[in-house]
């Protein structure tokens, strides 16, 4: 019997307090994950030069052809189980030492997790739970197994992975908001800033003393201090920058 989860994070019911200044939030995207082996989706050998978004990410192609979506995530999880968190990952943890940390993350996978943060938001979902497709409170753990055609929820219902997919809404999204607009620190670590609603995060942050960028390619310059690195090494520079 798969174990039932609930749909959001239990520290959302009793939020962490945080002294003056030291709210630090953090938003990450695929570049964290790619220093631990995943693969992105928009970097040159990404999975979308592999599988077209419209076969495998999106409502119209789960009913199209489920067992091919299963698959695909299927096999983005077992990916998964052999990678491991990366040193940017781990300063993350490290820094609630010091602060606050609230991660809000774009990426699907556990590495924030298995880094230690006690804090995560997962906007777009989670690879290692599924959840019923006629009921979407019915979410389960499912760890790095597949899931295959005929594994139903307890109401008999297919089981999809508990992923957002493109056209699909985001309902994490006003969590992260109201983060946004309190921190006082907000980084953003290896992510395009393209997919909306997350993109949209950066100008919640009007409260926010420090603003920072941490990309080896940056897409933006306004507004951020820009720190062009790759995740480990930008990591280690804003935490000599903030301590």
């Amino acid at each position: 019997m798969r174990k039932r989860v609930p749909p959001w994070p239990e520290w959302l019911k009793r939020p962490p307090t945080s002294k003056p200044g030291k709210l630090l939030v953090v938003l990450t995207g695929a570049g964290i994950s790619a220093e631990s082996g995943l693969s992105t989706f928009r970097d040159s050998g990404g999975l979308w030069e592999k599988y077209s978004i419209y076969e495998v990410a999106t409502p119209e192609a789960w009913q199209r052809n489920p067992e091919l979506v299963l698959h695909f995530y299927n096999e983005r999880r077992r990916q998964l189980a052999e990678a491991k968190p990366n040193p940017a990952h781990l300063l993350l943890k490290e820094l609630e030492q010091s602060y606050t940390v609230i991660v809000i993350t774009q990426n699907v996978d556990d590495l924030h997790e298995r880094g230690g943060s006690s804090y995560i938001l997962h906007l777009h979902g989670e690879l290692t739970k599924a959840r019923s497709t006629i009921d979407e409170t019915l979410i389960y753990e499912i760890g790095y197994d597949p899931i295959a055609l005929g594994d139903t929820c307890e109401k008999g219902s297919q089981l999809r992975p508990h992923v957002v997919w493109f056209g699909e809404e985001v309902p994490a999204y006003p969590f992260a908001q109201y983060w946004a607009h309190q921190a006082d620190i907000f980084v953003v670590i290896g992510s395009s800033l393209q997919v909306y609603p997350a993109a949209g995060l950066l100008e919640e942050t009007y409260r926010a003393k420090w603003r920072f960028l941490i990309d080896p390619r940056p897409t933006l310059s306004t507004g951020v201090e820009v720190i062009q690195a790759p995740a480990s090494e930008g990591v280690r520079i804003l935490v000599e920058k903030i301590l």
